[in-house]
């Protein structure tokens, strides 16, 4: 059996027991269930590599996975050997900023100079659509205090790294992307406080100026860390580029694990509205930064491109935001649930739009 076989046999073998573990839940032998559904989570994400289209959900299921398995053993995954997990979400995000700064240099910045107007509008339509949709999805759901405040946290910081992943899949402007979450990320220590403070202040105690060092020690610092790390080693370390988005990706997967498993209890019993929240929320961010664009006479492929930035959010920061609060638990779920929908539905977005390229007739500048 060559390799292309066998991967193909466990992809439907995966199949095989997700069947098994509706059946095993629904004779209530939940033990057995969940352990065929690691089992099943083992096989599907050997199975993908089979297809050229599944693998590009990789990252995805991963997400999946360690948010569904999160919420089965979450004792497992909070406390390993007497060591609090949730203790790594601030270092890991350091990480994963160290490493976008190891990716960007001087050409990120002055990209602002050579399309100016897309970079303007993409950050202003960042920064007003998803904190305007946050803050109107706690009025509409009617969330905990902790909880909505949570909501408007991840609709306050900005795009993630992913957005530049999806991007490129989508064939948008990756040039564009790029700078705008540069700026968006050298922004957020102060815009994201700010914003925090007008729409989230009645709902939790919002000191801006603790907020601004906070996450300018574990956003601003390590960015600028690995920008000049970049400048000064540059080719040398070729391997540290080429690791980092596996790193990145593997810590966005931890975090999400840790704040689903720690906010267990409340998200089975508010679970299903975050997610609906979320979805609202991602897709809002989405279509409004489409048609934004458009409306400010950006040509469709930019359009795409901050329609991407707008509707994915910097979900590790977010988690991280509410680690450094002491509210992990409660404002750290929303974002989790958020981090997780976006990759799902950013993935069939960005494939989507690979499949259908634009025709810009006009191809300006932005």
């Amino acid at each position: 059996m060559n390799m292309q076989k066998l991967l193909q046999s466990l992809l439907w073998l995966s199949l095989l027991t997700l069947l098994g573990v509706i059946v095993l839940f629904q004779l209530n032998f939940e033990l057995e269930a969940k352990v065929l559904t690691c089992i099943f989570f083992v096989f599907l994400l050997a199975g993908i590599n089979a297809s050229e289209f599944m693998k590009g959900f990789a990252f995805t299921i991963w997400v999946i996975a360690a948010a569904t398995l999160s919420m089965m053993f979450p004792s497992y995954v909070t406390d390993i050997g007497g060591f609090k997990t949730e203790l790594l979400i601030v270092p890991l995000i350091q990480l994963i900023m160290f490493g976008m700064g190891t990716t960007m240099g001087i050409k990120d910045f002055i990209g602002v100079l050579k399309m100016p107007k897309g970079v303007f509008i993409g950050l202003f339509l960042q920064f007003t659509i998803m904190p305007l949709i946050a803050f109107s999805l706690t009025i509409i759901f009617s969330f905990p205090p902790e909880i909505a405040a949570g909501v408007i946290l991840i609709g306050c910081v900005p795009c993630g790294v992913s957005s530049n992943i999806l991007n490129f899949l989508s064939k948008g402007n990756l040039a564009l992307s790029i700078t705008l979450t540069s700026f968006a990320t050298l922004m957020a220590p102060f815009v994201t406080p700010l914003l925090m403070e007008r729409l989230a202040g009645q709902l939790i105690p919002i000191d801006v100026v603790a907020m601004i060092i906070s996450i300018s020690k574990m956003i601003f610092a390590p960015l600028i860390a690995g920008i000049i790390f970049n400048r000064i080693f540059g080719n040398r370390v070729a391997w540290l580029n080429a690791a980092m988005p596996l790193v990145a990706m593997a810590a966005n997967v931890f975090i999400i694990a840790v704040i689903v498993a720690a906010g267990r209890d409340s998200l089975l019993t508010i679970g299903f509205l975050l997610f609906l929240a979320a979805a609202i929320h991602n897709a809002m961010g989405f279509l409004l930064g489409y048609w934004g664009s458009r409306l400010f006479k950006m040509n469709k492929r930019d359009s795409r491109t901050v329609a991407i930035e707008v509707g994915l959010q910097n979900g590790g920061m977010a988690a991280g935001i509410a680690f450094e609060l002491g509210r992990a638990a409660t404002m750290g779920l929303y974002p989790a649930i958020f981090g997780t929908w976006m990759d799902i539905s950013g993935s069939f977005l960005a494939n989507w739009w690979r499949k259908t390229p634009v025709d810009d007739e006009n191809l300006v500048d932005s």
